[in-house]
Parts: C-alpha cells; sequence; structure tokens
C-alpha cells in the first residue's frame, strides 16, 4: 500500500515537472536547429492578442525569453530572435549559424502579432516539383523552417496514394488495377487534382507503403508544431476503370488534358458518390486521422456535365454534405483556380476557405462574396531556375491591402509549384505577416545579405541594389521568362517552355555589377554557405543572360551564310552550356545528378528504382503525355547534369544540322513550322521530329546519374567563370553599355586587371 501512494505522489510530481506539449515542441525545434542551445531560452504561453497570433521576444533570469500563444508563435518568434539578435540565417541553401558558445540576451523587448488567421504554404504541384523524393530528414527540415516562417495551415497530402490504393481494394479493383491507375510520383500532383492517371506507374507496392508511414510522420510532427493540415478532400475524380465496374454509375470521361488521356469524373449527384467518398475519407482517417479541412476542386481545369446553376449547386450541396456527414466540423478549403459561384454559395460561409493561389481575386473590392479568402502567392512555375520576383511588390504588404479592399480575407499563403529557387524573395514573403505596414526594402537588403552572410559587406549591400533594380524589379513576378539554355534549339527561339518567352526585363549589366561585387568581398564572406551558394545562383543567371546573345548572333552569322562567324558564336554558346553545368555541379540544390540519384534511393529493385527514375526524368525534359508531349520542357531547369546530358546535347545536334546545311549550301527555314504554346511543335518537321525520339529514348535511359554529384569549389569555379563572362559581355552588350552610359571600369573594376 506505502509502495503505491508513493508511486502516486512520484506520478503527481513528474505531471506537474512536465512541460506543456506546445512548448516542449518548440523546445524539440530549437534542439533540431541549434542543438545545445536549447538550455539558453525560456519559453512561455501567452494568450491571442485581439485574436491574432502573438509572440514576444525578451530576456528573463539570464535567458532569452520567449513568449508566444501556440508554437507555431514561439518558433517564430526563436527564428526572429536568430534574424535580428544574432544576425544569422537559416535558409534551404545552407544555415548561416555562427553563434557564440553564450547567446546575446536581446538588448530590448519585442511584442508583435502576426497577420492572418491562416499562413498556407505549398500547393499540389510544390509537391511534386520539388518534394517528390523528399526523405524524413528533408522533411522534418522543411516543417521546422515552416515553424519558424509562422507557416501553420501546409497541404498534407504525403502518402495519400496509399488512400487511393486502400479505397480501390475495396471497389474490386486488384492490387495490380490499383498500382496501374496510380501515377509516378513526380505527377501525383495531377492526379490529386485529377487531371491524369496512371502515367509513370504502376507504382511499387514498396512506395505505397513506405510513404504511408512518411506521410504518417509528416502529419503527425505537423500537428506537434501546432499547425492545420489541409488532407485531401473528395468531388468525384474516380479511375476511368471504374465506369466499367459500375456501368449504372454516371461516370464521364472528361477531355484530354495536356496531352494526357482524359480523366473520370463521378458524378457528385450520383448515389455512389457519397458512398465512395466517405470510404475515401474513412481510409485516409485509418492512416493519418482526419483534421477538419479538407481540399476538394470540383471540375478543376475541366468543364461539368451540366453547365447551370442549378447543377452546379447541388454539386456544392453534395460535396459540402459528404464533408459535414464524416465531420461535422469540417471546413472545405478550396482553390479559387476554377472557381464557380454556385458551387461556393451552396457551402454556408463558416465551412468554406477559397484558396486564391496567385492572389487576383485578392486584389479585388469586396472578393469573392464574403466567403474567407487566403490572399496567395504564385511566384515559380515548374520549378524553372530563374532569378526574379517583385520584391517592391512583396514589401508593399500585400496581406494589408487585400485586407483592406475585403474585410474577408483572412489570411495569405504561398503557393508556388516549386521552392529551393530565389531564396530572397521567400525570406521576404515569409516575414511579411509581422508587419503591419510596408517594408523598407533597400534597408532590408543590407540587413539580409549582412545575416546570411554573416558580416557587414557595403559591396554586398550595393549587389543587392543591383539585383532589386534588376531581376527583382517591379514587373518581375509570377511566370518567369525563358531560358535560352533548356530551350528546344530553334534559329529563333521563342520560349523554353510553353509560358512566358525569351528576353530579359531588365539590363544584364545589373547582374554583371552585382556579382562583381559580391566576388570582391570574397575572402570576408566566404565562410558562409548561404554566400556560396549565391555567387553561383548569380553567376548561373549572367550566364544565361549572356547566351541568349551568343545564340542571336549565331543565328544570324547562319542567316547571312558567315560560316567563320557561325563557328565562332556557335562554340562559344556550347562552350557556355558546359561552363555553366561545371559551375553548378559546385552545389547539390540546381543538380539532376541528386534528383535521379534521391528518386531510385526509393525503389527496392532494380527494376522499381529504373521506374522511379524514368518519372524523374520525364518531369523534367518532355513532362508527360499518352503520346508525345504537348507542354514539353514546362519544367525546365538550369540544373547541373541535365544541362550536360540534355540541353547540351539538343544544341550540338542543332548546331551539327545547321553546319551541314551551310557547308552543303541548303536553306533551312522555321517559317510556317506547325506550332504549340507559341513555339514550334514536337515533331514540327523532319529535325525535330527526330530530336523528339531522341529526348524520349533519354527519358527510358537508365543510371545516368554522375558520381561524385558535387565537384569542385563554389567560389572558385565563380570567380574563374565571372572573370571569362564579363570579359566576354564586353563585346555582345556593346549597345546595352552605351543605352546606359555605362563605362566599362564600371563592370570590369573587379576583375583584379
Amino acid at each position: 500500500m506505502k509502495l503505491k501512494i508513493i508511486f502516486f505522489i512520484l506520478t503527481l510530481l513528474c505531471i506537474g515537472c512536465t512541460k506543456d506539449p506546445q512548448i516542449q515542441a518548440a523546445y524539440d525545434l530549437i534542439e533540431r536547429v541549434t542543438p545545445g542551445y536549447g538550455q539558453q531560452f525560456k519559453l512561455e504561453l501567452i494568450e491571442p492578442v485581439n485574436g491574432e497570433d502573438a509572440y514576444e521576444i525578451a530576456s528573463a533570469d539570464g535567458k532569452i525569453l520567449l513568449r508566444g500563444n501556440n508554437t507555431v508563435s514561439l518558433a517564430t518568434a526563436y527564428n526572429q530572435y536568430l534574424k535580428y539578435t544574432c544576425n544569422a540565417h537559416v535558409s534551404w541553401f545552407g544555415n548561416q549559424l555562427d553563434l557564440p558558445e553564450q547567446l546575446p540576451l536581446p538588448e530590448k523587448v519585442i511584442k508583435n502579432t502576426i497577420n492572418g488567421k491562416y499562413r498556407v504554404y505549398m500547393n499540389y504541384c510544390t509537391v511534386s516539383y520539388t518534394a517528390s523524393w523528399w526523405d524524413w530528414e528533408r522533411w522534418q527540415k522543411e516543417l521546422d523552417y515552416m515553424a519558424m516562417n509562422s507557416i501553420n495551415m501546409p497541404l498534407s497530402v504525403v502518402g495519400l496514394e496509399a488512400v487511393w490504393y486502400n479505397t480501390l481494394l475495396k471497389y474490386n479493383f486488384t492490387d495490380e488495377e490499383a498500382r496501374a491507375f496510380l501515377a509516378g510520383p513526380g505527377h501525383f500532383a495531377w492526379q490529386w487534382m485529377q487531371n491524369l492517371q496512371s502515367y509513370g506507374g504502376p507504382l511499387p507496392k514498396s512506395w505505397i507503403d513506405s510513404h504511408a508511414e512518411l506521410g504518417k510522420k509528416v502529419i503527425n510532427r505537423q500537428l506537434e508544431l501546432g499547425m492545420q493540415p489541409i488532407q485531401q478532400g473528395f468531388s468525384g475524380y474516380v479511375p476511368r476503370e471504374l465506369k466499367n465496374k459500375y456501368p449504372d454509375a454516371k461516370i464521364q470521361l472528361q477531355p484530354s488534358w495536356c496531352g494526357f488521356t482524359g480523366a473520370a469524373q463521378l458524378d457528385p449527384t450520383d448515389s455512389l458518390f457519397s458512398a465512395f467518398g466517405r470510404d475515401f475519407l474513412e481510409e485516409e482517417k485509418k492512416l493519418f486521422g482526419a483534421h477538419g479541412v479538407y481540399a476538394a476542386d470540383p471540375f478543376h481545369e475541366s468543364r461539368p456535365p451540366i453547365d447551370t446553376p442549378e447543377y452546379l449547386s447541388a454539386v456544392g450541396n453534395s460535396i459540402y454534405k459528404l464533408f459535414q456527414d464524416f465531420d461535422p466540423s469540417a471546413t472545405w478549403a478550396m482553390q479559387a483556380w476554377s472557381l464557380r459561384e454556385p458551387i461556393v454559395k451552396a457551402v454556408p460561409k463558416e465551412h468554406l476557405l477559397i484558396l486564391d493561389l496567385n492572389g487576383g481575386r485578392s486584389r479585388q473590392e469586396n472578393t469573392c462574396w464574403g466567403y474567407p479568402v487566403v490572399a496567395g502567392n504564385l511566384h515559380n512555375f515548374g520549378g524553372r531556375i530563374n532569378l526574379h520576383g517583385d520584391l517592391r511588390l512583396l514589401a508593399s504588404n500585400q496581406y494589408a491591402v487585400a485586407k483592406q479592399k475585403s474585410p474577408n480575407v483572412c489570411g495569405s499563403g504561398l503557393f508556388m509549384e516549386s521552392i529551393e529557387q530565389n531564396p530572397v524573395y521567400y525570406d521576404l514573403a515569409f516575414e511579411m505577416p509581422l508587419h503591419a505596414d510596408e517594408v523598407d526594402i533597400e534597408e532590408w537588403l543590407g540587413n539580409y545579405a549582412e545575416r546570411r552572410y554573416g558580416a557587414a559587406s557595403e559591396n554586398a549591400h550595393k549587389a543587392w541594389l543591383h539585383l532589386l533594380e534588376g531581376p527583382y524589379r517591379p514587373g518581375t513576378n509570377g511566370t518567369e521568362r525563358s531560358s535560352i539554355i533548356a530551350a528546344r534549339p530553334a534559329l529563333n527561339v521563342k520560349k523554353s517552355g510553353p509560358n512566358a518567352g525569351l528576353g530579359i526585363p531588365y539590363s544584364p549589366l545589373l547582374v554583371i555589377q552585382a556579382q562583381g561585387l559580391l566576388l570582391k568581398d570574397a575572402d570576408k564572406l566566404n565562410a558562409s554557405t548561404p554566400y556560396r551558394f549565391d555567387v553561383v545562383d548569380i553567376q548561373r543567371q549572367l550566364m544565361s543572360n549572356l547566351g541568349q546573345a551568343i545564340h542571336k548572333k549565331a543565328a544570324e552569322a547562319f542567316v547571312k551564310k558567315d560560316k567563320a562567324a557561325f563557328t565562332l558564336h556557335s562554340n562559344r554558346f556550347l562552350e557556355m552550356l558546359r561552363d555553366v553545368d561545371v559551375l553548378l555541379r559546385t552545389r547539390p540544390e540546381f543538380n539532376f545528378d541528386k534528383w535521379l540519384t534521391d528518386a531510385r534511393s526509393w525503389g527496392t529493385t532494380n527494376e522499381e528504382k529504373d521506374l522511379l527514375e524514368k518519372d524523374a526524368t520525364a518531369l523534367v525534359t518532355v513532362w508527360g503525355a499518352d503520346g508525345d508531349p504537348l507542354i514539353f520542357d514546362y519544367s525546365w531547369r538550369e540544373w547541373t547534369g541535365l544541362i550536360d546530358s540534355y540541353y547540351l546535347k539538343r544544341w550540338e545536334k542543332f548546331y551539327a544540322m545547321l553546319q551541314e546545311h551551310l557547308d552543303e549550301g541548303k536553306e533551312y527555314s522555321e517559317k510556317g513550322l506547325p506550332m504549340t504554346h507559341g513555339r514550334e511543335a514536337f515533331r514540327a518537321n523532319d529535325f525535330y521530329s527526330e530530336l523528339g525520339d531522341w529526348e524520349l529514348e533519354f527519358v527510358s535511359r537508365i543510371n545516368k546519374a554522375r558520381t561524385p554529384i558535387t565537384q569542385g569549389d563554389e567560389i572558385g569555379t565563380a570567380l574563374k567563370m565571372y572573370k571569362k563572362y564579363a570579359t566576354l559581355a564586353r563585346e555582345y552588350y556593346q549597345d546595352e553599355m552605351k543605352a546606359d552610359n555605362i563605362q566599362e571600369g564600371d563592370i570590369f573594376e573587379n576583375l583584379g586587371e
């Protein structure tokens, strides 16, 4: 009896000393990011301020005191302390965490609120274009990064393939049929968005099992950090094969989408809809729990079978009823991409959240009929690598502006199709919910450079001001301009993918000047990993920009039948591609070899590894289709490995063909060729047809990754390339220099000449 009493007392004491789970989660995050420093922090919970998340940074009893109303607020306080007290920096591209053994105490008390009830992160494309092959270690870093940057509502669809697999087995699908329906991981986004099925499959069972476990870890950590995950709902997308198994159900085959056979849509007003949808949600709940917010986008990028207000209202009511019957407190999250008013208005306002991906609707007065709206930014498409983004627009505080126009705007979101590019843009975007007003962008960039590089540098600050007036000037938000490197070769290259064309919307001299200034302080800043990344990334842009001018000269020489000039400029262009590949290989981020290696790592047999490599390759080259690709090069990327083995080879073939025409005195013209999305079609002529065969064969080739994945020193390689190509710019940018009244010494002062 005495032992029981003692045990009971010890249990009560233990319970009394246990930290609140929200506080413990924040301590755990601190230890993951800065191991060994957790004991120097004291964390406390506070109440929200005027209904908004809030945090405080102060000191108490010789420790850094962080206070917040939840774990995300505490993590935000921690990140702000690192940034503005320790002059430190956490990044996708390496951290600058040169911290003293004893951390400095804050000089003053900081109290702040975080704008908006919701800070939403990722869309489906983000997961495929960037995170297809992430393991738990990489996801864990991103989840901490989200919390530190105030994200409280992430999309959570890792492992969704297991939900589909389990559901289909209930509906008379065999293992083989269910796996054949599922696409490859690189193309999950468009399957979850109801656009395609099967491409890149059949999905291995080992992948389904491993990612069900990974998905559990991801969503459990999101919950631990106090986030509200957005889970997958159901709006009627089903396998085409379901029509054969349930011939009486209203299942319509959709038209072709981007070269893919149309997907199937189960009519939400059909009786099978509620049964199938409920089973789907129950299977999701079994695996990952049910957490209250469910994404559904009926008729996404497609047309309803009956386009009348009455029918669409019935659709909205049916989907809403499905969610309510499953979870009475459910919130339906709907993208504004394919918004239809009757569907929206069938749902009570308190049960719908509209995600305005590109912020277009949020710029309107009294938007979205008074329904709760998240004002979004859609900065990157397809994972394309290009310096761009309107920093002044970000600094103007888009959320505050949208909120003033529409009081129903209740949060902000980052809905880029891919991350791991343009770190300066995202550093500011993540920070903006912490500001009530606009930000002085010139001053902010000076602070950014200092904490990113770990030391004050007037040259670095000047460099970023040049970039502010260049790649990050007004008008550079949204779709990236094309890349000459990644463009399918042509005399008159229109674009490198199906979207924006070529052209540089700023003076390319600004990038040259910025790079010279950054490299001037290399000895002072080279201990910073983010600095090493930046000099590689900016040098890549410098060379890519210059490539447009070089190829233009080669094309002009061909038209004039000037063999010597054609040889000179075409060889320079090809040499530039080889040099960019060497430059980028110094880093793991823009790296096709790593992308393929990560993809293959998930296979448990050679057959599975080969299948995953093929899917990973297709996404960033031909993109995909059930036949010849239509939106090929959508996900073009200036990546090492991809340049050397794919883009360079295409250009070599093209220049060789032109050289043959010159040698034989034959004409070559691109006038009147079949076009798609503003550029020559996949098989526009004999050359492109032969090239298309080679491109498709490249996708199927296995074991393409080179070893080692990285090679060379970033700064030494960047400096070498800078001297070579800044010097070459003298020849190609004469007109720009005259127009801008720039003297050679203004650019070449940093070449050590």
